[in-house]
C-alpha cells in the first residue's frame, strides 16, 4: 500500500486545505460513490495530525497517509494522486500491488 502524490496534487491541497509544513492529509473510504474500484465507495480526505499511519509520504513537508483503519479500503492498491486540471482537483488512480 503504497501513496504517491504528484507536485501539482500537492500544491492543491496546500492551496485547498490551508496547509503548511508539518500538518497532515488522511485518505479513507466512505460510503456512496465510486472509484476505479470500488462500487458504493469514494475516497475521502480530511486535514487531520498523522498519528501511527499505516501507510504514508511527504511532499513539500505534508504527510499524506493512511491509518489502520482504512486498510481494508486500499488493500492490495498503491494510490496515486494527479492534479486535474479540468476538474481543478484530485485524481485518485488506484494501482494493484499484487
Amino acid at each position: 500500500m503504497k501513496i504517491e502524490i504528484t507536485e501539482e496534487a500537492s500544491k492543491w491541497y496546500q492551496d485547498a486545505c490551508d496547509l503548511k509544513p508539518g500538518d497532515g492529509i488522511r485518505f479513507y473510504g466512505k460510503v456512496y460513490g465510486k472509484t476505479m474500484v470500488h462500487e458504493g465507495f469514494s475516497i475521502a480526505f480530511r486535514k487531520e495530525e498523522p498519528i501511527k499511519p499505516e501507510s504514508s509520504t511527504v511532499v513539500d513537508g505534508i504527510t499524506y497517509f493512511i491509518t489502520d483503519n482504512d486498510t481494508w479500503f486500499f488493500a492490495r492498491y498503491d494510490l496515486e494522486v494527479q492534479y486535474d486540471p479540468k476538474t481543478d482537483g484530485p485524481d485518485y488512480i488506484f494501482k494493484s500491488n499484487e
